[in-house]
């Protein structure tokens, strides 16, 4: 995770980030309206000569109070992590969110994290920061009056959006949708997922179309069944090797055509059958859908419509460079 630091232990907060600048959130995602306040909150740190820190939790609050919602990380924590950490921020705390943690009041999680283990001189969110502390009553303007009484200041960005308001929720609506285009505009960048290479039931090789499959533990947001443009990265490769960053066809789903039952994500590299890429741990982007999973009659009607799908990833990525 580049250079910043990261830490879970308030008390072992190291003292060349103190006295700080620091926001707070879930930031799943780390879409264009995270990135705002995080672009904010770093050029306030470099005025002031102090460092930046973001706050954030895991898990998530919603797998603690309502995990009969199943929800779905666009970027758990790892993933999170790793976007924050590109962003210039010199400080990532991580806070244990439990049941506990929880009770405390708006109050004392601002002054304990932010006001004792920070020395914030300033706190810069955005203007729907709200529904923090026990009862779920922090805001906005408690904020405005904790830092009155606490000394430090409050810079608060208004809403941001073109189409429609940044949200995770919103990316969350796209994805499943399989709308990845629309999740990428909202994000800044195409969503990804990571995970590590696994032998699946190798049809794709027997049909002249090898694929990597990823592992049921791969991280990220599965977006809806379809065919999808993208890239696949070979994260273990440096920046500047080739081979790092290829064009993929990336498909979702069941394979209906063989009866399948269980759903995987698995993404053809154009043009390549030399690839030996198990046990690797990459990336796969989505661009842009293609169109949606379908079950043919016949392989013969099956690989016509791979032939195709290859034809329109090729003409779809070619003008494209990755993220």
């Amino acid at each position: 995770m580049s250079s910043v630091h990261r830490w879970t232990d308030p008390s072992q907060t190291p003292g060349s980030l103190r006295p700080s600048v620091a926001t707070f959130g879930n930031f799943d995602g780390v879409h264009r309206g995270h990135q705002a306040v995080l672009g904010r909150l770093v050029a306030e740190g470099s005025a002031r000569g102090v460092p930046a820190v973001a706050v954030t939790f895991d898990p998530h609050p919603a797998a603690i109070f309502a995990p009969e919602h199943g929800l779905e990380l666009i970027t758990p924590g790892p993933l999170r992590d790793d976007l924050l950490a590109t962003t210039g921020i010199d400080g990532l705390l991580v806070l244990d969110f439990t049941r506990e943690f929880a009770e405390q009041t708006a109050e004392e999680f601002v002054v304990r994290t932010f006001v004792e283990t920070l020395g914030v001189e300033a706190l810069v969110v955005g203007a729907d920061t709200r529904g923090f502390g026990r009862g779920y009553t922090g805001d906005v303007e408690t904020l405005r009056g904790l830092g009155e009484q606490h000394g430090f200041d409050v810079i608060v960005l208004e809403d941001l959006g073109e189409a429609e308001r940044w949200s995770s929720s919103a990316v969350r609506r796209h994805l499943t949708a399989g709308e990845v285009a629309e999740a990428a505009a909202i994000l800044g960048r195409p969503h990804r997922m990571t995970g590590t290479v696994v032998h699946g039931a190798h049809r794709g090789r027997e049909l002249g179309y090898p694929t990597a499959n990823l592992s049921d533990d791969a991280l990220g947001l599965v977006p809806a069944d379809g065919v999808y443009a993208g890239w696949l990265t070979r994260t273990t490769l440096g920046p500047q090797e080739p081979d790092r960053t290829l064009p993929c066809a990336v498909s979702v789903g069941t394979n209906p055509t063989f009866d399948g039952t269980l759903r995987t994500v698995e993404a053809y590299v154009l043009d390549r059958t030399d690839l030996d890429l198990y046990d690797e741990r990459v990336t796969v982007e989505f661009v842009e859908h293609i169109r949606p999973t379908l079950r043919f009659d016949s392989v013969d009607e099956l690989l016509e419509a791979m032939a195709g799908d290859v034809e329109t990833c090729r003409r779809v990525l070619a003008s494209i460079v990755p993220s």
